[in-house]
């Protein structure tokens, strides 16, 4: 079994709390600001979101207390875009979700094979998140429209 940088690991458990926890307060803004006919089942789609987010950040909390570390107490970026068009809160959505992923596959990158914990802790989050990127994916797309939404 190899070794891993456990303070890089660290600080990369850390960077995914403060990018969940941003997705917290990010969700729980959408689902204020829906309007509309279809406005009940989206607002508890995007609470629904605000709450996996911070239970994500809790397990990246307790396992950065497992290695010994001090978990963040920071949030991700926040912009107020002043988009609230379900559309563009899916678009804001899909790219938040996207920088979450790449942070995961970076844990992923420097734990594989150094820790079963840690790795499958990666894994099973990147399944989460790439799994959430194409239910945010086909809510973009038009009726009918079987190829993915692209940027």
């Amino acid at each position: 079994m190899k070794n891993f940088d456990k303070q890089l690991t660290i600080e990369t458990l850390n960077k995914i709390m403060e990018l969940e926890l941003s997705g917290v307060v990010r969700y729980t803004h959408y689902s204020l600001m829906v309007y509309g006919y279809n406005r009940i089942p989206i607002v508890s789609w995007l609470k629904e979101n605000a709450q996996e987010g911070l239970d994500h950040a809790t397990k990246a909390g307790e396992l950065v207390t497992m290695l010994g570390g001090h978990p963040s107490l920071k949030i991700g970026s926040l912009l107020e875009t002043e988009q609230h068009d379900i559309g563009d809160i899916l678009r804001e959505s899909l790219e938040h979700e996207a920088k979450t992923a790449a942070v995961y596959y970076e844990l992923l990158a420097l734990v594989d094979g150094a820790s079963v914990v840690l790795e499958e802790y990666a894994r099973e989050m990147i399944h989460l998140e790439e799994m959430h990127l194409d239910e945010v994916n086909k809510m973009l797309r038009a009726p009918g429209d079987l190829e993915p939404f692209k940027a």
